[in-house]
């Protein structure tokens, strides 16, 4: 009977040593790509930076909010593009401080200005404030953003939460009392933690007075189309909607959207998020006059499925993109040893700029026109892009996961990585053989009692 006990403990022992090696292992790889995704930017040479400016002199001012805690690069760059191609609207981003704001999975951005300078006077006063997700959006770090928020709430601005930045604004007190919505995968959370709210899902965007939210994302471009219909007109935002090209959208199409949930077509993603070791390098050569929106494109697909790590890069140490951001980049001199080079904004690879084919040349890597089939760009062409080069269920995953409509585009299945699944079998194992171990030091105390006994 004894003996029979003791086997059931090392059996409980054996299944909770392979368990909790899986555990491990899943823990520290989450670690490992949130490390990645979120890196602090220096704020040396901020003395030689270029000349920051909003996008114009437009009579309708609107302010991107930059976090302080890490910022969704989609919920800034996308939104900025559409109202900045407008020469109605002035554009700019504003922070708690001066210094670069880091962006999840992309390159820093150093803020136009600071909330004092708008308290100031320095800086126009908003008549639309872009509220992005952050990384602590109720947090302490945090707090600086949401009281300027509500400042220029309080003094009549428009609100445009994207994505998660409806996190923001729920701490913020505003939203209480209306209807909003949020990514998908945040609703069943808000819900809970913000009763208060009427949280909606399966909408594009939800506007309820001087408030509008968006899903999750990209959502950010209709919910920004939308509030430009509003303030300069249907056939200014018809416009500007077609520059952009966001799929499906008109002035007339309805908000509804499909409701979404993780399901087993995201288990590609899952799986890079859990296991990112080896994961490629991938170069994103930037250029002075790039798209806003093909900037986000480019680092948003990674980021979001874990494919690979993105790095930008440029000849020198920041680029200015197509409406007046400043992002930071690695020098080409510095940059990490990389698997391949992309070229965000061209449509072909005889556009890709010399000097950038010259520097993936003397490494011996690939340069590649981030575009899909016929050389389409943004989001668009992201998403062919990873599916050419991952495969179709990684990129499906990932637009899921940005709220892209993808109905109209033509996935190519892309070829199969073994890399998630040797390390996978790795994994496994060594949760098998950590197991093994109260059988081993069984084995070997038995046979050490038997040789005292001979």
């Amino acid at each position: 009977m004894a003996s029979r006990s003791k086997r059931y403990v090392y059996a409980v022992l054996s299944v909770g040593l392979s368990l909790l090696t899986v555990v491990a292992l899943a823990f520290a790889g989450t670690e490992v790509a949130d490390a990645e995704s979120h890196v602090r930017p220096s704020a040396q040479g901020l003395k030689d930076l270029p000349t920051n400016r909003p996008s114009s002199s437009g009579a309708i001012v609107v302010a991107v909010v930059l976090g302080s805690s890490g910022t969704v690069g989609s919920d800034v760059l996308a939104p900025y593009e559409v109202f900045a191609s407008s020469p109605k609207f002035s554009v700019y981003t504003v922070a708690a401080q001066a210094a670069p704001a880091p962006i999840d999975g992309g390159p820093a951005i150093v803020p136009t200005y600071t909330f004092e300078d708008v308290r100031s006077g320095r800086a126009r006063q908003p008549d639309v404030v872009v509220v992005p997700a952050v990384g602590t959006p109720e947090g302490a770090e945090e707090a600086p953003m949401r009281e300027w928020i509500v400042e220029q709430s309080g003094r009549g601005a428009r609100i445009l939460g994207v994505c998660s930045g409806s996190m923001v604004l729920a701490g913020t007190g505003l939203l209480r009392g209306h209807k909003a919505t949020s990514h998908w995968s945040r609703l069943g959370a808000l819900k809970q933690n913000h009763p208060e709210v009427q949280w909606m899902g399966g909408l594009r965007f939800v506007q309820d007075g001087m408030l509008t939210t968006t899903a999750g994302v990209t959502s950010g471009i209709p919910g920004a189309l939308k509030v430009m219909e509003d303030l300069a007109g249907a056939e200014e935002a018809e416009r500007v909607g077609r520059l952009v090209n966001y799929p499906g959208w008109s002035v007339a199409a309805p908000a509804g959207i499909p409701f979404q949930s993780f399901d087993a077509g995201d288990i590609p993603v899952g799986l890079n998020a859990l296991i990112p070791w080896f994961r490629p390098t991938i170069g994103v050569g930037l250029f002075n006059g790039v798209s806003e929106i093909d900037v986000a494109s480019a680092f948003e697909v990674y980021n979001v499925s874990f494919a690979a790590r993105a790095v930008a890069v440029a000849p020198t140490d920041t680029v200015t993109t197509k409406h007046g951001l400043i992002l930071l980049t690695v020098p080409e001199r510095q940059a990490p040893a990389v698997d391949r080079v992309i070229a965000p904004g061209r449509a072909r690879d005889q556009d890709i700029d010399p000097q950038l084919r010259d520097w993936a040349a003397s490494r011996n890597v690939p340069v590649d026109a981030f575009a899909g089939a016929g050389g389409v760009l943004g989001f668009d062409g992201a998403i062919e892009y990873l599916a050419q080069h991952a495969d179709r269920a990684t990129a499906l995953s990932a637009a899921k996961m940005i709220d892209y409509p993808t109905a109209h585009l033509n996935l190519p299945a892309g070829g199969t990585s073994v890399r998630v699944p040797v390390l996978f079998a790795l994994g496994l194992l060594l949760a098998i053989l950590v197991g093994s171990l109260p059988a081993i030091i069984r084995t070997a105390i038995r046979r050490r009692a038997q040789g005292q006994m001979t």
